[in-house]
């Protein structure tokens, strides 16, 4: 851990006069940058004019892309904040974990949720996913009371996992903060309400700072928050699911700062980006701006969400806040496996609703022109694997039609054909389509052989397009070799 000395404290004021100078400028080419990238925040709070004189200046600017690599190019950005944290309770990891979870907490005015949120990480994970987890807690009110009397209630109530080096509570001095009055009132928020927001960013941004070589993913957590059963468990099964394609963010709710899943990789970068932009506009917006500047376009949210907001006042003036996350399911659920597969269909495919899109827990769906006898959605695994269990969706709630009216589903073996084109040569069908859904259970009782390719059949040509909502794969255990 590097240490924070008070020549360092320059870093901030330097920040702050550059921003003065500069900040307008640069972070014009940001906004803009966004903009080409259909990122930007459309927002009730922001004006019709001030949106009007984006849209005009947006036509003269060059090529998005260019300040897109330079962010990423920053080598400043790749390396930890010299800042020096005080351990209030627990001492440094001995080992590396899977992941980190972040909480930073503050006084507030009405109730108090950090205890019960800290209860519930640890009481809806098993054994063997607390040997996996870290959970960091940073007090970052200035009222050096409030952190000392939090510090022994988390210590009275928690000391077992504090000694088991699962729970470690730090704390950041008020002088390593830089200047938070006087800050500029975007989009006219009331001066109080800039300085609360702003200084959460810098708070964020040490917390992200000092989890960044703790493990290999991080998780943001409000400080009153409900967790789902075995959350962890999901977690690891969709960061599988997702194993050689490009993700910056993965939401495990809709809400907030809550349920947002890093590389912890990225996290000094992500630190250095909320303390450059700290005073601009709240750390959920920023996040947003994150992950579109590292080329992650569309929002990666998985449902049902993991985790529930359960405060009832803000940490804010104690205002009411009663947002809930109504994809939340607290008790654990049978999330799938989907192994890594490759995806193909001989159906005329709508726009941009490709096969891939119904082969995931995203909520996205394959769409097709209307289908004919013999058209078919396959699914080639990498690996032969054994099936428990096989679920399939047609249609949405606002195109009940567009389901597989008349369809079959069938797994298969013996692969043949090169990689891109690979494909079974014996089919065994399994059932046909209900209603337009399929589903079946102790799939490995039923076949005996290990099953290399799946695929849906159409039996009967239809008029109506084909909307495949979701394709779910459970697995066994894995065939020997």
């Amino acid at each position: 851990m590097q240490f924070f000395t008070r020549h360092n404290l320059k870093y901030f004021d330097k920040m702050r006069c550059l921003r003065k100078r500069s900040a307008v400028s640069f972070l014009g080419i940001l906004v803009v940058c966004l903009l080409f990238m259909n990122l930007y925040i459309e927002d009730g709070y922001v004006l019709e004019g001030d949106k009007e004189l984006i849209r005009e200046t947006a036509t003269h600017q060059l090529n998005p892309e260019r300040y897109v690599h330079s962010f990423k190019d920053l080598s400043n950005f790749s390396g930890s904040i010299n800042i020096s944290y005080r351990y209030l309770a627990g001492t440094p990891l001995p080992r590396k974990r899977y992941l980190t979870i972040g909480l930073s907490s503050v006084k507030r005015k009405k109730g108090n949720y950090l205890l019960e949120t800290i209860k519930s990480i640890f009481e809806q994970s098993s054994y063997e996913e607390l040997k996996e987890i870290a959970v960091v807690v940073q007090l970052a009110d200035f009222d050096s009371a409030w952190c000392e009397g939090m510090v022994q209630d988390i210590s009275q109530k928690f000391a077992h996992h504090i000694i088991a080096g699962r729970l470690i509570v730090i704390h950041v001095p008020e002088d390593y903060y830089p200047v938070l009055d006087g800050l500029k009132r975007n989009y006219n928020d009331p001066e109080d309400r800039v300085k609360f927001r702003s200084k959460q960013n810098v708070d964020y941004a040490f917390l992200l700072n000092f989890c960044a070589n703790l493990s290999d993913y991080y998780v943001m957590l409000e400080d009153d928050v409900r967790c789902s059963k075995n959350f962890l468990t999901a977690v690891k099964k969709v960061i599988t699911s997702r194993e050689g394609s490009y993700w910056v963010t993965l939401e495990f709710s809709k809400l907030g700062y809550i349920g947002k899943l890093y590389h912890s990789h990225d996290l000094p970068r992500l630190a250095h980006f909320l303390l450059m932009f700290y005073q601009e506009m709240p750390c959920d917006w920023l996040l947003i701006h994150f992950r579109g500047l590292l080329a992650q376009k569309e929002v990666i949210r998985f449902k049902p969400s993991l985790f529930q907001h359960m405060g009832y006042y803000s940490s804010y003036k104690g205002a009411e806040n009663k947002l809930k996350d109504d994809d939340f399911e607290e008790e654990s659920f049978d999330i799938p496996d989907n192994p890594p597969a490759n995806l193909h269909t001989n159906m005329n495919v709508f726009e941009n609703y490709e096969a891939s899109k119904a082969y995931s827990s995203i909520d996205e769906y394959f769409w097709g022109k209307a289908p004919s006898t013999g058209d078919f959605y396959g699914i080639v695994f990498e690996k032969p694997i054994k099936i428990s269990k096989i679920k399939v969706v047609t249609g949405t709630e606002d195109r009940q039609n567009d389901i597989l009216h008349h369809g079959a589903l069938e797994v298969g073996e013996k692969i043949v054909g090169s990689k891109k084109g690979r494909q079974c040569t014996t089919y065994l069908r399994l059932g046909e389509f209900k209603n337009g859904n399929f589903e079946i259970t102790d799939v490995e009782h039923k076949v005996l052989f290990d099953i290399n390719c799946m695929r849906i059949l159409v039996t009967k040509s239809q008029k109506e397009w084909l909307i495949i909502r979701s394709i779910s794969v459970w697995t066994s255990q894995t065939p020997n070799q």
